[in-house]
C-alpha cells in the first residue's frame, strides 16, 4: 500500500480549495492534503502529502485502530480492591489494596459502590494500610513535574492520566449567583477540602462566564486542610457546573476514600499510602481461615468494551481516555517487543506504547519515518505525521477485521461529534465519517468520504499556521471534504 501511494506525483487541489487557500494569505506549505481512493489505493488529490505536520486530534485515529487491533474490541480495563490479610470478625487485620489497570470509566459513584461491596463482604474496620496502587503504568505518576500544556490545566481536556484515575481526578463545582451573593457546592465531598470564592460578581451574560475565569489556586495548609480559591469574575444571576482538576490525585483519592468509607459506616486505623513499584502488602498474621498470600478480590469495576470507549476517543475526542489507551498498549505489550536499546525491560510505559504503535505501522507496511509520537492524543506540540501516512493508517483501518467498530467511532458529518454542525448541505452529510483536530496553530480532518460515484476515499487535510483558525482553515478543509463528496470519477495522479 505505502509503495503504491508514495509512487504517485502531486496533483493540483480542487480549484475551489486552491482559491480559498490563496485568499487566506497563508503559504501553500501551510496546507497538507492526501486523498486516497480505497478501491485501488491510488492517491487522487494531494498537496505536500509527505510533509511532516502537526495533526492535533486527528492522530487519535491511529491510537484507536491500534487499540482495537492489539487489545481487541471486547477489551475492558479494570479497577479492583483486594487483600491478602486475614479477616477476623468484622476486622481486616492487614492492608487493603486498591489497584487500577487503566480504567477509562470509573466514576466516584462506581468507586463508592466498590467500597460498599467491601463492606458487604463483612469488613467494617481496616487495621492496616489502604494501598493505592497505580503501578500498572511506569512511572505511576506521569503528571509530576510536567509543565502545563496551556493556561488552563484545570480543565478535563488537560488531565494527564494514571492507572487509577477515579472520576478523572475531577471535582464538580456547582457555582450559582444572585445579584450580590455567590455559592459553590463541591461534588464529590472530599474530607478536609474547602472551597473559597474570591470571585467578583459583574453584569455579564451567563453563557460568557468563562470570559472572567481565572485559574484556581490550591493551598495545602499545615493543618492538613486543602483550600481551593476561585478567582476572577462571575456573572450575576447565573448558575453553571464545571469539572476541575485542582487537587493532587494522591490527596484526591485518599480524601475521597475517607469520606466514602466513613459514610458507609467503616473505620480505618492505618494510613493511606501510594504503592511503590512493585506494590507490596504489609505482613499479616496467618490464620486457618485466611492464610497469608491468598489474595482475594473483594470488589471489581470494569470499563465499557474498547469498541464503545473508542467512540469517546474519536467522537468525543477525549484526551485523557486516548492517552490511557496509548499507555495500556504499552502496559499490555509483550516484553520481548519493548526492551530498550541496552536490553533493559524497565522501560517507561509510554515508550512501550510508542513501540507498539510503530510496530503496527510497520506491519501495515506504512513508513514510520518522521512520525513523532508523544501521547497518542494530539494534545502535544511534538506529535508529527504526514497527511499521506495518516491516510495510509485510515486505509489500513478500513481493511481491518475491526473496521465496523472503528468506523462507528468516528463523527458522522452533520450528525454528531465535532462534525454535527458542519456541511449540512453537502453530499457528505450523514455519510462521511470525519475526525477533526484543532490547536492554536492547527486545523485538521481525517476520515472517509464517499463520492457521488460510490467511491470511498480516505481523506486527510491539515492546516499548520499561526493563523490556521483565523484565516479560515476550517472552511478550507470543509471545502475539501465537500469537493471529494461531489466528485464523480476522481482523477488519478500520473507520474
Amino acid at each position: 500500500m505505502w509503495a503504491a501511494i508514495s509512487g504517485q506525483a502531486t496533483a493540483q487541489l480542487p480549484a475551489r480549495v486552491s482559491e480559498m487557500l490563496r485568499i487566506s494569505n497563508m503559504p501553500e506549505t501551510a496546507l497538507g492534503v492526501a486523498v486516497i481512493r480505497l478501491a485501488d489505493g491510488k492517491l487522487v488529490w494531494s498537496q505536500y502529502p509527505s510533509q511532516s505536520m502537526q495533526p492535533a486530534s486527528t492522530i487519535k485515529v491511529l491510537t484507536a485502530i491500534v487499540g482495537l487491533d492489539k487489545l481487541g474490541p471486547a477489551y475492558r480495563s479494570r479497577t479492583e480492591i483486594s487483600t491478602s490479610a486475614p479477616i477476623v470478625g468484622d476486622q481486616l487485620n492487614g492492608d487493603l489494596v486498591i489497584r487500577g489497570e487503566g480504567n477509562t470509566d470509573i466514576s466516584w459513584e462506581d468507586f463508592s459502590r466498590m467500597l460498599q461491596a467491601v463492606r458487604q463482604s463483612g469488613i467494617r474496620e481496616i487495621r492496616g494500610n489502604v494501598v493505592i496502587d497505580r503501578t500498572f503504568f511506569n512511572p505511576s505518576r506521569l503528571d509530576i513535574g510536567v509543565p502545563p500544556f496551556d493556561e488552563t490545566p484545570e480543565f478535563r481536556y488537560n488531565v494527564i492520566p494514571d492507572a487509577l484515575l477515579i472520576n478523572m481526578n475531577l471535582a464538580q463545582f456547582d457555582i450559582a449567583s444572585t445579584d450580590n451573593a455567590l455559592t459553590v457546592r463541591l461534588t464529590p465531598q472530599l474530607s478536609g477540602v474547602k472551597v473559597i470564592s474570591n470571585m467578583s460578581l459583574i453584569a455579564r451574560a451567563c453563557e460568557k462566564w468563562e470570559e472572567g475565569w481565572k485559574r484556581p489556586t490550591t493551598v495545602y495548609a499545615d493543618d492538613g486542610e486543602i483550600r481551593v480559591h476561585l478567582e476572577g469574575e462571575f456573572p450575576q444571576n447565573c448558575a453553571i457546573t464545571t469539572n476541575l482538576n485542582v487537587i493532587d490525585r494522591a490527596e484526591y483519592t485518599s480524601r475521597l476514600f475517607r469520606n466514602l468509607w466513613t459514610t458507609l459506616g467503616g473505620a480505618h486505623t492505618g494510613r493511606i499510602i501510594e504503592a511503590p513499584p512493585p506494590s507490596t502488602l504489609t505482613a499479616t498474621i496467618p490464620t486457618a481461615e485466611s492464610p497469608v498470600g491468598t489474595r482475594r478480590v473483594l470488589a471489581e469495576h470494569r470499563a465499557r468494551p474498547l469498541a464503545e470507549v473508542s467512540r469517546n476517543i474519536n467522537k468525543v475526542s477525549d484526551n485523557a481516555i486516548t492517552r490511557m489507551v496509548f499507555l495500556t498498549l504499552g502496559a499490555r505489550a509483550d516484553a520481548t517487543v519493548v526492551a530498550d536499546k541496552d536490553g533493559s525491560l524497565d522501560v517507561p510505559t509510554i515508550v512501550k506504547g510508542e513501540q507498539v504503535v510503530r510496530k503496527w505501522l510497520q506491519s501495515q507496511q506504512i513508513d514510520d519515518a518522521d512520525v513523532v509520537l508523544d501521547n497518542g492524543s494530539g494534545l502535544s506540540r511534538r506529535e508529527r505525521i504526514s497527511p499521506k501516512q495518516l491516510a495510509a493508517v485510515l486505509a489500513a483501518a478500513h481493511r481491518s477485521k475491526w473496521a465496523p467498530e472503528f468506523l462507528s467511532s468516528l463523527p458522522i458529518v452533520a450528525v454528531d461529534g465535532s462534525m454535527r454542525s458542519r456541511l449540512k448541505d453537502s453530499p457528505a452529510a450523514e455519510t462521511a465519517r470525519i475526525k477533526t483536530g484543532g490547536l492554536r496553530n492547527v486545523v485538521s480532518v481525517a476520515g472517509y468520504v464517499t463520492n457521488v460515484a460510490g467511491e470511498v476515499h480516505a481523506v486527510v487535510g491539515m492546516v499548520n499556521h499561526d493563523r490556521a483558525a483565523l484565516a479560515g482553515g476550517r472552511a478550507i478543509l470543509d471545502a475539501l471534504l465537500d469537493e471529494v463528496a461531489r466528485s464523480n470519477a476522481t482523477p488519478v495522479l500520473t507520474k
